[in-house]
């Protein structure tokens, strides 16, 4: 981004604390702004090699190298980290790593400060009568322990809420998740409800699985790439060497649909601008074209897929006219893009945040599902639905049930879960139902009721204790790794800052959770040591678990996440339950003993046959693995695939492959094969739902079969297969409760994937709108849609009263579409990730954006007497304000204006407060304070891609 500032301006930054300014840094690093900063473009005066001798340790001292996995994004890049003397000195991504193959973007290249920034919390701290003070580890642990006692003993456990963290291990996902259970709260969650869980809910309630189907790697094979609300070039640059070798060797056609013409555009055959909220009309429009030309694979959807029927009809409700009209785009670019996916198989649909986060998410990611089974293209080599994730562990985090509606394996809330996860735990079930509050709310217990999202936990602190279904407000929240100015509404957010008894913030850094706020107390910053000051598994986007390497030991004063939560279970009681099946040593579980527990429990999702072992070794040999297909090269892991993606069925002992391409029927179960789930019964007002004359390569069963239990191995006579023990455990249970693992050997000996074999539906009869349907988002510039294509009515979701008709008849009736004409919508930069306070924190990564903008249309821009450069106020429709700088530019449409979300520090143009030591190089307005009210009915889901706004000079 260049901003043309006056000489005066350049010589009061060359004063602040980096000591150059953006010109001078590009100047003398080489970097352009219109490229990828990428770490072989860092000049040396940037990214360097530290020596020994620069932390005050022998230079000569032997170099030990650890095996290390980024924490930016997750593609899951592997870094080699060289260590002198206990200390992070240097570091190289890995050449032989099957993901990036010698790749990093500048977050990568930038890694090693993070465990040496000087910015991070050092020691526990409380704020005190406005001021902070010291804490020992104990008296913090004490302190917080005993608010927590205080609350629950006045208002009940659903009072406390628990900020999780993508940033987690596996293991720490899974033990903060236990940690909630055993409080007795599903008040729980993490980032995934704010950018995946629309993904999750819309693909999972699809075809059995919510999660990406192939890998970043498998895109080399596709013959086209379709990309909707997706921007891989600054959100996983790595990936994109994949992406191009698919353009450069098999002549792919790159599609891009998104609003902003992004730098992953800038490498498209077609790019489609769309008007922010529209994309379940361009893609019904591509069906249509499909349908009409006969370009559908009519043989898939016989056998594999049911309910299309009635897409078809739902799709000719969109021609081309009527897309172009609503889309906002010319009618060829809708036939050219079905043109190109049909006449270019197989090919890969891929999508990110400007797909999920919108009040219609659910419905978008089940529409991008559908494009890909009227083509065919699921199941295959080169196909299927990548689904980008955006931090290092989500994909995990998700998986392991940090989530406010389901316990880990998506097993949900029911009471059979909750047995089943106590039978893991080796608990009392009545003990675990008893630690949550008693009584009824909506006609359920809170035991099985789903908790407050993170998208709206301030909705839960605000809101009249009458309108929530549970027992009082939220009172108490702690921030484990999550930033809060990711959420929409932020004025809100902070006067819920303000008005909760306690607020626990547990991360490297103080983050805004512990600076918004106008509090004098009652503020406590537990520091966490990053995940490079502790080991354990994470899983990247494509389901890949691979293990980090401790690289050094906890810095200052932190702790790593599983002692402070041991610490806590143990100051409220419940640490003899918590951990009854682990060891613990020095205050903490040991590592491989949660990661068992996890292969114990984590049966539906196949996460049983991975164990700590298998992923190490994965992990210590990835250089003998094909970038290609992530198959093992040689015999040492033959027929394996790279960090045994689940499902990973049985045991660790049965060395289960992995399952690199979900839904592929031409592989054996045992070698990675499958089909559609049966999660949705057998039948549907008396059509078939399972699979017809499609099955898996060696599958002894030709045609559709429900899921397996004891007693369906009964009925097909292999109940004797099964050793005592095993029939002992699975008597009177199915293939996600029997901890024996027998279903499942017995299932896939016959060549049966044990989930059953199904058909993909088309119509989701349990949701709101069975079929995709486009609604006007809430914030609408086009008044004169809303009538044909109008919102939900108010309803509510869970715990929480959620408006929709009332705000978008507002809009109407207080004519906020002429007030507000620009549509404001949001998405990643290259240098920053999430909120940005580990990112902005970073010296280097500072270096390289150091103001917060928003891109306007040089139409707009001159109609309100901006020019590049200029300070602009950006005012929501809602009526905050935020101050930041115009970038002028015809990467977006006339009437459609894009800012990042990763900055804070400053609100409505004021600076907050940090401890001192500990504010980021840069600050700014967030994105997320003009950002408005809405939310997906499935998920929570916030809206943060189709809002409105306006924008004047400062």
């Amino acid at each position: 981004m260049q901003l043309t500032r006056t000489a005066t301006e350049v010589k009061v930054e060359e004063k602040k604390g980096l000591g150059l300014d953006r010109r001078q840094f590009l100047k003398n690093a080489g970097v352009t702004t219109g490229g990828i900063a990428a770490a072989s473009m860092l000049g040396t005066g940037m990214i360097r090699k530290a020596n020994a001798s620069d932390h005050h340790v022998d230079p000569n001292a032997p170099i030990e190298i650890k095996r290390t996995i980024c924490s930016a994004c997750a593609v899951g890049c592997g870094v080699y980290a060289e260590v002198q003397n206990g200390v992070w000195t240097g570091q190289e991504p890995a050449f032989d790593h099957p993901f990036n193959r010698g790749g990093h973007c500048a977050k990568g290249a930038a890694l090693r400060e993070h465990g040496h920034s000087k910015l991070r919390v050092k020691y526990p701290m409380k704020m005190e009568g406005g001021k902070w003070k010291k804490l020992s580890w104990e008296q913090a642990i004490q302190e917080v322990g005993d608010q927590m006692l205080k609350i629950r003993q006045e208002s009940g456990p659903d009072s406390v809420y628990f900020m999780g963290s993508a940033k987690f291990s596996n293991e720490g996902c899974y033990m903060y998740r236990k940690f909630a259970a055993m409080w007795g709260t599903n008040n729980v969650d993490h980032s995934a409800r704010i950018c995946h869980s629309t993904t999750v809910a819309g693909v999972a309630n699809t075809w059995g699985f919510g999660a990406m189907t192939n890998s970043f790697n498998d895109i080399r094979h596709a013959n086209a790439i379709f990309f909707i609300g997706a921007n891989p070039a600054e959100a996983h640059p790595v990936s994109m060497q994949h992406i191009l070798t698919a353009k450069e060797r098999n002549n792919a056609k790159i599609i891009v649909v998104d609003p902003r013409f992004s730098r992953t555009a800038a490498h498209s055959d077609l790019h489609v601008g769309i008007r922010p909220g529209t994309d379940i009309p361009f893609i019904y429009g591509m069906l249509n074209v499909i349908f009409e030309n006969g370009w559908e694979d009519k043989t898939f959807i016989d056998q594999r897929v049911w309910g299309m029927e009635d897409i078809r009809k739902e799709a000719a409700k969109w021609p081309l006219s009527e897309v172009a009209e609503v889309c906002g785009i010319a009618e060829e670019s809708v036939y050219e893009a079905a043109r190109l996916m049909a006449e270019n198989r197989p090919g890969s649909v891929v999508w990110c945040m400007g797909g999920t986060q919108h009040t219609v998410g659910n419905a978008n990611t089940r529409a991008y599902c559908l494009l890909q089974l009227a083509l065919g293209n699921m199941g295959k080599s080169g196909g299927g639905t990548n689904i980008f994730r955006g931090h290092d562990n989500v994909q995990g985090a998700t998986d392991l049930g940090l989530l406010f509606d389901t316990l880990p394996g998506y097993y949900g809330l029911s009471t059979g879960a909750w047995k089943h996860w106590s039978h893991v735990w080796e608990l009392d079930f009545d003990w675990v139902a008893g630690r949550f509050d008693q009584g009824e709310y909506l006609g359920k217990k809170p035991m099985n009721t789903p908790g407050m999202p993170c998208s709206r936990w301030h909705d839960g602190v605000l809101e009249e204790k009458s309108k929530l279904a549970q027992k009082d407000n939220i009172r108490m929240a702690f921030f484990w790794g999550q930033s809060v100015n990711t959420e929409t509404r932020q004025m809100e957010v902070r006067d819920a800052l303000d008005k909760m008894d306690t607020v626990v913030v547990v991360d490297p850094y103080p983050t805004m959770a512990g600076v918004m706020h106008r509090r004098k107390d009652g503020v406590y910053l537990l520091p966490a040591c990053s995940q490079f000051e502790t080991e354990g598994s994470l899983s990247n986007s494509g389901r890949s678990v691979q293990w980090r390497q401790q690289v050094v030991e906890p810095l200052f004063e932190s702790k790593t996440d599983l002692e402070i939560m041991y610490r806590l279970a143990k100051h409220c009681g419940f640490a003899e339950q918590y951990t009854k099946r682990m060891q613990v040593k020095n205050n903490a579980p040991v590592i491989e003993d949660v990661t068992r527990e996890i292969n114990r429990g984590m049966l539906t999702i196949g996460m049983s046959g991975q164990g700590p072992e298998r992923i190490k070794a994965h992990t210590q040999n990835w250089g003998k693995f094909s970038h290609e297909n992530l198959e093992a090269l040689g015999n040492d892991f033959k027929g394996e695939t790279y960090g045994l993606p689940w499902p990973c069925w049985g045991t660790p002992e049965q060395k289960h492959p992995g399952t690199h391409i979900l839904y592929n029927v031409d592989k054996h179960v045992l070698q990675g094969g499958g089909n559609f789930r049966a999660r949705f019964g057998v039948e549907r007002n008396g059509e078939n739902l399972l699979a017809e004359g499609s099955y898996s390569v060696g599958c002894e069963l030709e045609d559709g079969y429900p899921e397996f239990t004891a007693d369906m191995l009964k009925q097909l006579g292999w109940w004797d297969e099964l050793t005592a023990a095993e029939k002992a455990e699975a008597e009177g249970r199915n293939w996600k409760t029997d901890l024996s693992g027998g279903i499942h050997r017995v299932a896939m000996k016959h060549g049966c994937i044990p989930y059953g074999n199904a058909k993909a539906r088309c119509k989701v009869w349990t949701f709101p709108d069975p079929m995709p349907v486009h609604r006007e988002p809430l914030y609408t510039p086009r008044r004169d849609l809303i009538a044909k294509y109008p919102t939900y009515n108010d309803m509510q979701v869970h715990r929480l009263p959620t408006l929709y008709k009332t705000i978008q008849d507002k809009v109407i009736s207080d004519n906020l579409d002429k007030k507000y004409p620009l549509a404001m919508t949001s998405g990643r930069l290259v240098e920053y990730e999430g909120g940005g306070e580990e990112s902005r924190s970073n010296p280097w990564l500072a270096e390289l954006q150091q103001e917060m903008f928003i891109e306007i249309n040089p139409a707009d821009a001159a109609d309100r007497g901006i020019i590049n450069g200029d300070d602009v106020w950006v005012e929501g429709a809602e009526g905050a304000r935020i101050k930041v700088k115009a970038l002028v530019t015809p990467r977006v449409k006339l009437g459609v204006t894009w800012m990042p979300y990763h900055f804070a520090g400053v609100m409505h143009d004021v600076d907050l407060v940090y401890p001192d030591g500990t504010k980021p190089y840069i600050v700014g307005e967030s994105a997320n304070t003009a950002l408005t009210y809405g939310y997906d009915p499935i998920t929570q889901m916030q809206e943060t891609k189709s809002s409105l706004c306006q924008i004047e000079k400062a």
